[in-house]
Parts: structure tokens; sequence; C-alpha cells
């Protein structure tokens, strides 16, 4: 194991944010996290866990052990005709990963293509993307107790998935640290999710009659790059905040006020809200301050367009939910973990 000192954190998140760890080790199998977090030297100092870097905002210089999980591979612990049952090592890129599954014919997460970050990180947040989430895949995970490096399974249920929720976004934040991630993705009789956002309307423009796993991911990766801005040229963390959910009396009301609010029906006649829509109007796509600002096709996703600092970002998140709290009487909730 590598122990590094006082190293700069820029090239380790999406942002590009300049921040310094004062201890930094990168792992790439249990042993060497379980050694590490019985190392006495470590063990009553704050701990920091980075995958892909994709969903952290650094305001500051952390002053702790900061433990990049960079555990690969993938294999087959169970199959049949109709199902694989894949483990992933949580360092895994999460669209390599996706990519790998529909080379190999496996359905189920073609939707999530080109989600940013890693496997492990994939579960915490439940991520998703046009009207998939990877709930609906998930059978397992394998996370490392950081109080005393013992290894522990979470099932389905355990992992209390919400809207980009988990258990390891509340009740046990930093308590574990996922090492590997089991999904069950279909052989045959795939699913294809094709209603949500433009997926129809994309897959027409590219002459495709009968959609396969094959032609969603392409067409979810062309709507993404369309009008997602590629962390290596500007940096960003993706959608910086979560959309917000409200119930059916405060839509209708919100309806009332704004006719042309758009809405997405839930379970239990609650309604999600495109927050990109509330930022918009607030008239905030586009706007730049110096190093900083709102991203002219995106207004959820928050750029650094070099140099910029991560507490000016955290400041323009601040005010944007502000804005939108005034205007719509909606509390916005970041996605990103600021650190």
């Amino acid at each position: 194991m590598n122990i590094q000192e006082n190293i700069s954190l820029k090239p380790y998140n999406t942002f590009g944010i300049e921040a310094n760890g004062r201890y930094f080790c990168e792992i790439k199998n249990i042993s060497e996290l379980k050694e590490l977090l019985l190392s006495g030297k470590y063990r009553n100092i704050p701990k920091l866990i980075l995958g892909g870097g994709s969903n952290v905002l650094f305001t500051q210089d952390f002053d702790g052990l900061i433990i990049k999980i960079s555990i690969t591979g993938h294999q087959i612990i169970k199959e049949d005709n109709d199902y694989v049952h894949v483990r992933i090592g949580a360092g895994e890129n999460w669209h390599q990963f996706v990519l790998q599954a529909i080379d190999n014919h496996w359905g189920g997460i073609e939707n999530l293509s080109l989600i940013p970050g890693t496997v492990g990180a994939a579960p915490m947040q439940n991520i998703g993307a046009y009207g998939v989430e990877i709930k609906e895949v998930f059978k397992e995970l394998e996370a490392i107790d950081l109080r005393n490096g013992e290894l522990r399974r979470f099932n389905n249920e355990d992992c209390k998935f919400g809207y980009r929720e988990s258990v390891f976004k509340n009740i046990y934040k930093d308590q574990y640290i996922i090492t590997s991630v089991t999904l069950e993705l279909t052989k045959t009789n795939h699913q294809y999710n094709i209603s949500y956002g433009a997926i129809k309307e994309t897959l027409k423009e590219m002459g495709v009659e009968k959609p396969s796993i094959q032609t969603i991911s392409k067409a979810v990766i062309h709507i993404r790059e369309s009008k997602l801005p590629n962390p290596a040229e500007i940096g960003n963390a993706g959608s910086f905040f979560k959309n917000p959910t409200v119930d059916y009396i405060d839509y209708e009301g919100l309806k009332t006020e704004f006719p042309n609010i758009p809405g997405y029906e839930l379970p239990g006649k609650n309604y999600k809200i495109p927050a990109a829509w509330l930022i918009e109007q607030c008239g905030w796509k586009g706007k730049k301050f110096d190093n900083i600002g709102v991203h002219e096709k995106q207004s959820l996703v928050l750029v650094n367009y070099g140099n910029g600092k991560g507490s000016d970002i955290k400041d323009l998140a601040y005010d944007i939910r502000q804005s939108v709290s005034n205007k719509f009487g909606i509390e916005l909730n970041p996605e990103v973990n600021i650190v």
C-alpha cells in the first residue's frame, strides 16, 4: 500500500477543483482495505471515499484520509437461460461496464449509459435515467464496515432505495465502503423502456423501427452528449440537484399559478418536477460568473470553466436554491456531495 501525503485532489474530481488531501491511498483489493482500516495510525482520523470523483464538490482541503476505491473486474456468479448475475468490482467505471454488458447481450441497464462514476457509487444514490433505476436490477452488494473492517452483504431490501437515495446516504452515511455490486441482467425477453424523455424520438431519427439494448444505449448516449458537457473539457459533476417531488395538492396549486409547469406522476399521487425547468424559469440557464456558471444547454449542470473555487460553486448553488424557493416554494436538494 502506498499512502501519499499532501496530495492534490484536482485530478480526482470531475469539477477540476484544486484542493489538497492530507493522506491519500488507492485501494485495489479487499485485503488492502482491511489492512488500512485496522491500522492504528489512520483509525481515528476523518475518511473520505472516492470513486470516479464525479459526485463531489471540494470547497476546502480535506484534513484526513482519502481512500480511492480501484477494485476492478467482474465475474458471473449465477446464470440460466434467461438471467445472469454479475458481481462487479466497485472501482469499475460504470459506463464501461454498461458497454460490456451490451456487448454480452445482457439487458436492463442500457438506459443508464454514459452516467459518470464508478459501479460502487451507483447503488449509493440509486442512479437512474430515462425511466430506469439501478434498484430494478440490483441483487446485492458487499461493503466493509469502516469501524472494524468486517464485510457485510446488503440485499435490495436492506438498501431501502428511494429517489436518488439509499441507506448509504442517510443512516449508514460514512459508515461503509462498498467493494462490489451484484446485478441481475436479462439474457432474453429484454424489457425496453423508451417512453421517457427523448428516446423514442431519437430512435426514430436514427431510423430504428425495432429497438434493442444496443440501439437504446446509442440513443441515450446521443441525447446525453448533446446536452451535457464533457468533464474532460468543462469541469462539472453532472446534475447538481435532484428533481423535487411534491404531493398532488401542492402540484395542483402550482399548476394553477404556473400552467406550464411539467410534472411526472409517481406512485402515491406524488409528482416529480424537473429541477432544470424550475432553474431555467428563474433565469439561471447559461449564466456565467467569472470562472464558474450554469451550463448553457442544461441548467441542472453547474460548471467550472477553469480555476473556479468550490466555495464559489457552493454559493452559486445556494443562490439558485433560494431563487427557486422564492418563486415556486420548492426546495431543491443537491445530488452532489459537498465537502
